[in-house]
């Protein structure tokens, strides 16, 4: 089956839904509360009053429509939903200065577009460092025709969370020298942890505290609660500022059956990383035992952890209310065991249905990731170029032709032959731009990404890379420097998954093709928060022409110059 017959059938499949399609309309609200999301007071972006965010539940082909309304009284606002690719609607994504402005204190602004596609996603912050304040929830797009069979599912939605507030860590990160933010306090499962506590301190001789809870408490574990012999859906995404997480259940496998968003072939597995910005679903069987309980941990991996598990627990229906689990949680394993990483990431193929990738590409596009200084300050920079982005939204300055914007130019797309990425860069100063790369339509473009040494010591971290407004395929990895003519024989182009988030591993690269098939100005970017606030980013804008005839919603531009564009158009 060719990519253009499959687009086309999924398009049919969604369409017979869209006839008597439903509409999901919501109203929100965005403010700042005092919560207790790791028993230790702080402050969270909650959305009409919650903390995590209302979970969004539709059906691929449902109109989504949210008024957004910003209560917080000093800074704008957007949100991004994660995982869904806006065709025909690129001002909804919710990237701020990419595709539209940020909301303004007092002001709403209306989200409206189309879920066209299933799966488990979610939605986040997108302006400055909102994601850690806690700005997130979950995003369920069933199928109309589920060809998975379960009896019931969860959905679990992880994150890390800091004491220090997140204006703190922008403005730490963004001093000269750069003042690092350190590890998260605590990791949380469906927005609830525990800080100076362990659930399981009754199994251990740490001399870690019993972590005791009282009746509505805001950071007390949420129970799974399971009937024997039954199959169980886990539906699970990683929002997370910075943690790469494990996650397992004890005594139990789970059988790994979805990926960003898309099925995949089936394979079983005791435990499953998950990197910032992927989501999952895995089938969990139950046991014949009514009375047991079990417990699911949640820790590091990737970074050397200073931050202990998550904990929740499994408990079959007639398990005693007061009893505890009898075996102590999984341990994660090893943070630095990336062999154990990148294993796993090789488990994953699509599923029977899905289309190949077309054999060859038509652009190549080489991102080395490189940390640098600009002024003493320490960035993130791709091809040398540090991510600014503009006061202007992209697709505001190229619909209406801002040519004054000469900002907007590319990098480099080839990697420089003579860069050593096992040592720290010889010459550490970058510089900032715009980093947009223009595509035209309908072409094939891989994207290589290469990882690096960081500005002092020999380590290389890892990245997981988000693309907007797209799948793509993932089509391999490898250690080392990338090898033009060389590596490419190694691509999957068999079967390769589709996902639209994807792991850079340490001194290695990773390769990803895609189809220039939705016209709009799409993000790309490492999406560990402060990695993205320091400069590491792209943008690509895809089918400029097509962009230049877009009636987009004045109220996406009131902002930078197209405000003052449209102002003098007479249009407000």
């Amino acid at each position: 089956m060719s990519v253009i017959v499959w687009w086309l059938v999924t398009v049919v499949l969604v369409a017979v839904h869209s006839a008597s399609a439903r509409v999901v309309e919501l109203d929100w609200e965005v403010e700042y509360k005092f919560w207790w999301p790791d028993c230790k007071e702080g402050i969270v972006m909650a959305i009409n009053g919650q903390f995590p965010g209302p979970t969004i539940d539709a059906v691929a082909g449902d109109i989504v429509i949210i008024h957004l309304t910003n209560k917080l009284s000093t800074e704008g606002v957007v949100i991004h939903w994660h995982g869904i690719r806006q065709r025909g609607t690129p001002w909804s994504d919710g990237a701020a200065g990419v595709t539209q402005c940020p909301i303004n204190p007092g002001e709403t602004f209306t989200y409206n577009f189309t879920v066209d596609k299933p799966g488990t996603h979610f939605y986040h912050g997108h302006y400055g460092m909102q994601r850690s304040a806690g700005l997130y929830g979950m995003m369920i797009v069933r199928s109309p025709k589920e060809k998975l069979r379960y009896d019931g599912e969860f959905n679990l939605l992880l994150s890390d969370w800091w004491h220090q507030s997140t204006h703190s860590q922008e403005l730490a990160l963004s001093s000269s020298p750069m003042r690092w933010i350190g590890e998260p306090q605590s990791l949380l499962i469906n927005g609830r942890g525990q800080f100076n506590c362990s659930q399981a301190a009754y199994l251990s001789n740490e001399g870690k505290r019993q972590c005791t809870f009282r009746k509505n408490d805001q950071c007390a574990p949420e129970t799974l609660r399971v009937r024997p012999n039954k199959v169980y859906r886990l539906r699970i995404a990683s929002t997370t500022a910075l943690a790469s997480l494990n996650l397992a259940v004890e005594g139990h496998k789970l059988e790994v059956v979805e990926a960003d968003g898309n099925y995949v072939k089936p394979f079983t597995v005791d435990d499953i990383d998950i990197y910032s910005g992927e989501t999952y679903s895995v089938l969990l069987r139950t046991h014949s035992f009514p009375t047991k309980k079990h417990f699911i941990s949640v820790g590091v991996r990737g970074r050397k952890p200073n931050t202990t598990q998550a904990l929740t627990v499994l408990s079959y229906i007639d398990a005693p209310e007061s009893a505890r689990p009898s075996l102590p949680p999984p341990v994660t394993p090893r943070w630095d065991d990336y062999n154990r990483s990148i294993s796993f990431s090789n488990k994953f193929f699509a599923a029977k249905g899905y289309p190949p990738p077309p054999e060859k590409s038509d652009e190549q596009l080489y991102l080395l990731n490189t940390q640098n200084l600009i002024d003493g300050h320490t960035k993130w920079a791709i091809n040398n170029v540090s991510l600014s982005v503009t006061a202007t939204p992209y697709i505001g300055a190229i619909r209406y032709g801002l040519n004054t914007l000469s900002y907007l130019k590319s990098p480099a797309k080839e990697l420089v032959k003579s860069y050593d990425i096992t040592k720290p860069p010889v010459n550490p100063t970058t510089t900032k731009s715009s980093g947009i790369y223009k595509f035209p339509m309908g072409i094939v473009v891989d994207v290589i990404l290469q990882n690096a040494n960081v500005l002092k010591g020999k380590i290389s971290e890892i990245h997981p890379w988000h693309l907007h407004g797209h799948d793509f395929w993932v089509l391999g990895y490898g250690d080392g420097k990338f090898r033009p003519g060389v590596d490419e024989k190694k691509y999957n182009l068999k079967n390769p998954p589709l996902r639209n988030t994807v792991a850079l591993y340490p001194f290695g690269w990773t390769a990803l093709r895609f189809v220039t098939d939705n016209p709009g100005v799409w993000f790309f970017h490492c999406h560990i928060e402060p990695h993205l606030h320091m400069g590491m980013g792209v943008v690509f804008a895809e089918g400029v022409d097509r962009i230049a005839k877009m009636d987009i919603p004045d109220e996406v531009l009131g902002c930078g110059l197209t405000r003052k564009w449209l102002m003098n158009r007479g249009r407000h």
